[in-house]
């Protein structure tokens, strides 16, 4: 089987969701298995630690992980138009995979959640690209050929799957934000899969 990361950071549970539901279209691809993982909290105090496992949820992310995967799911809630610090924080610890190439030509994909409609959800996928153009991935969207792009009332981007949670975070998922989510995470493991095929 090859492992799809499935690496999301989620404050209320909006993100995790679309996480399983991205990894719920990888695993709809056979031979291709997701593999969730997650990071810690970033404390505004310096001597916190996060405890060595999560106490719910999916275990916290490690650097093997990206050098076992053969394609990678970014997530993140919208934090001003960008994704969260605890996200953040992570990719910025990867110099070293940037130098050796760990995840260039991998096929990559991002989504978010935001409590309001026009919050910076597209903003947030977009940045949450840069770092991994920078690692030289392969950049999946989803194309308007999926109905639900033009039928959302909710999120849905061309640029990635996107949840619009309400300003008191508690909207559910919609149809068409699930059925977007798990159409990204299948193409995403179609991709994934093309690619690592040997020449």
């Amino acid at each position: 089987m090859a492992d799809l990361l499935v690496l999301y950071y989620s404050r209320h549970g909006a993100t995790r969701e679309l996480a399983q539901l991205i990894a719920r279209g990888i695993e709809s691809v056979p031979g291709c298995q997701a593999r969730l993982r997650t990071v810690p909290a970033v404390s505004t105090v310096t001597e916190a630690t996060a405890p060595a496992v999560p106490d719910d949820g999916a275990p916290y992310v490690e650097l093997t992980d990206l050098h076992e995967c053969i394609g990678l799911a970014l997530g993140s809630p919208t934090r001003f138009g960008n994704m969260a610090a605890p996200l953040k924080y992570f990719l910025d610890g990867t110099s070293r995979d940037w130098l050796a190439g760990t995840l260039a030509g991998k096929p990559a994909a991002v989504f978010t959640s935001t409590s309001s409609l026009h919050g910076g959800n597209e903003a947030t996928l977009l940045t949450m690209m840069l770092p991994l153009l920078h690692h030289g991935m392969t950049l999946v969207g989803i194309p308007y050929s999926e109905p639900g792009l033009t039928l959302t009332q909710g999120g849905g981007t061309p640029y990635g799957a996107s949840h619009h949670a309400g300003h008191d975070g508690r909207r559910p998922v919609d149809e068409h934000e699930k059925a977007l989510a798990i159409a990204l995470g299948k193409r995403l493991a179609e991709t994934a899969l093309k690619l690592a095929k040997p020449l």
